[in-house]
């Protein structure tokens, strides 16, 4: 048994290589924006009644004027690219600022929103690029993964499993939904990793609370369907269970935040600083009124990465770190939640963690050059 405090020693985030923002919509499809209002996002995030009934519509409420609900910019993936190269580039970017290498990676855990191959998870795959020798398996929770599978990991850790656990989320929406539709509006691609192991006293994961998410199961749903060569695609379409997002929202944070407190044995007064996932533009101020926390102790990254699934959890505390927000021996909670899945909140006492090399650097890089070669239509 591991008699030191377990959990996150090194994190890194992995952008493609093409931003896009409202203006590319707008000029390559004008009738789309004109009739927004009548597509299958603007649906999901409306009011069915005449007011707002709850915290989640009203908070929602200033953003309905507009088309993209918030959106300002999103990242999507490349020619080339796909959530396996962008799992490589996070996973060997996290490795490298834990000062350790694939060979001393005794146990992977992948969760791709959703995986590159139909019928099978990105752990193996994964594995076979990085050349690990240890366990690898896939994990799925959707959005509310970053925090299960940090659970997990930091579990297998305390009990003397395994020392060194990498974590490895991604979330490519580009993939499944076409882009004559309104849902890429108001999503990303992008891929997130940490290093588990342990830590100096005090630090690390000091409780979880963790719930499923049937109440959202008929929210999305997926059809396989051939593309023009007759190879079989995935596509998602939204579902008739939009009014569960609103209804459940708040039940689910309150469970999941306060169960993560009272395992943690703290009080929301004595959390620093708190990282929601914000799947939507006014989720992070709608946690916060409902939590009764200051707008201050909390970070809301959508307008610059709109909905990365559940890599926005990584996203959150690598810029949370990134900027200061979050330093060493600070109490963090994070909360993420997703559809089918599992909505989890945990309480963490920060440690020394050691950040990969800036993902909006590299992919500004990449995106200047994919310019030059006409890729980009932004």
């Amino acid at each position: 048994m591991v008699s030191s405090p377990v959990g996150i020693r090194a994190i890194a985030l992995s952008l493609p290589s093409i931003k896009r923002t409202n203006d590319y919509y707008i000029e390559k499809y004008p009738e789309l924006v004109t009739q927004a209002e009548e597509k299958g996002f603007a649906k999901l995030f409306s009011l069915t009644e005449s007011t707002a009934s709850n915290e989640f519509d009203q908070e929602m409420l200033p953003y309905l004027s507009d088309p993209f609900r918030g959106t300002i910019e999103r990242w999507v993936l490349g020619p080339g690219e796909s959530s396996l190269t962008l799992e490589y580039r996070a996973a060997i970017d996290a490795l490298n600022a834990a000062k350790l290498s694939p060979e001393d990676v005794e146990l992977m855990i992948v969760s791709s929103v959703w995986p590159e191959q139909i019928g099978f998870g990105n752990a193996a795959f994964l594995a076979r690029e990085l050349g690990l020798q240890g366990a690898a398996w896939n994990l799925d929770a959707t959005c509310g993964s970053t925090p299960v599978a940090l659970q997990t990991a930091s579990a297998l850790v305390k009990a003397g499993e395994y020392r060194n656990v990498l974590v490895v989320v991604s979330c490519t929406y580009s993939r499944f939904f076409d882009e004559d539709d309104t849902f890429p509006w108001f999503t990303s691609d992008g891929a997130g990793a940490f290093v588990v192991g342990a830590l100096e006293a005090n630090q690390g994961i000091l409780g979880t609370k963790t719930v499923h998410t049937a109440a959202l199961n008929e929210v999305l749903f997926a059809e396989v369907t051939k593309d023009e060569q007759n190879n079989s695609l995935v596509r998602m379409q939204m579902g008739k269970g939009g009014n569960a997002l609103s209804e459940t929202a708040e039940e689910f944070l309150r469970r999941c935040c306060e169960g993560a407190v009272a395992a943690a044995g703290v009080t929301f007064d004595q959390i620093d600083f708190f990282l929601f996932n914000t799947p939507t533009a006014w989720v992070g101020s709608f946690c916060t009124r409902v939590l009764g926390i200051d707008p201050e102790r909390t970070l809301n990254l959508y307008p610059q990465y709109a909905n990365l699934g559940p890599v926005l959890t990584v996203a959150n505390l690598y810029h949370a770190a990134q900027l200061g927000k979050i330093q060493e021996n600070d109490l963090v909670l994070i909360y993420g939640s997703g559809c089918s899945g599992a909505a989890a909140a945990s309480v963490m006492r920060w440690g020394n963690v050691v950040l990969g090399s800036d993902p909006t650097n590299k992919s500004n890089a990449v995106l200047k050059d994919a310019e030059d070669k006409n890729l980009i239509c932004c």
